[in-house]
């Protein structure tokens, strides 16, 4: 399973995607925004080390076959299955959209570690390609787990600092991405079930 995310971005700054539509941006007006966000989380952890903690949510409803329509914050989207997984496959699945969002945090964080060290990225393109064994989702072999086996991440950049800075800047990111964090770490998970009449 591979999902892949192209996001480039010229010495003028326009950007395009080949998954949707973003917004154009110039370099320097980025470097401005990234600035601007760090110096006021830096107040405000500052202020109180509260404030440095968020709170993330989406809810879904069922669908379709298999798909579901999450909801997170002002936007919505569908989550589906291929055919072979008893879907329609009108959207990306789950494991997708969670290699998806491995991918857009590590532009994200890629982004702010370059712009914090000083280095400059002209472009950057990520791929993440995960392996699963569906005899776990199916319970045809328990000892087999349900979820990917193995992640592989590519990034691709270019700018004109060394490669040495490049793979340094490799590692804080790994150390700093949320995402990346979540695949490689164990997170607790609270489950609550109410049966509704």
């Amino acid at each position: 399973m591979t999902v892949t995310t192209a996001t480039t971005a010229d010495s003028a700054g326009t950007a395009d995607s080949t998954a949707g539509s973003t917004v154009a941006i110039r370099p320097e007006d980025r470097a401005e925004r990234l600035t601007a966000a760090g110096q006021a989380w830096n107040e405000r952890i500052a202020a109180s080390a509260k404030n440095a903690q968020l709170n993330f949510s989406a809810k879904g409803s069922a669908q379709g076959s298999v798909s579901s329509v999450i909801t997170a914050g002002k936007h919505t989207f569908t989550v589906d299955e291929p055919a072979p997984l008893a879907g329609d496959d009108v959207a990306p699945n789950p494991v997708e959209y969670a290699l998806g969002a491995l991918i857009s945090c590590q532009i994200v964080v890629y982004r702010l570690y370059a712009h914090n060290l000083g280095l400059t990225i002209e472009s950057l393109d990520v791929s993440a390609e995960g392996d699963l064994d569906v005899r776990g989702l199916f319970g045809a072999d328990d000892s087999v787990r349900p979820g990917l086996s193995a992640v592989r991440v590519a990034v691709d950049i270019t700018g004109p600092d060394s490669d040495d800075a490049y793979q340094e800047l490799q590692k804080t990111v790994d150390a700093h991405c949320p995402v990346f964090d979540i695949f490689t770490n164990p997170t607790p998970i609270d489950v609550t079930v109410t049966k509704k009449n």
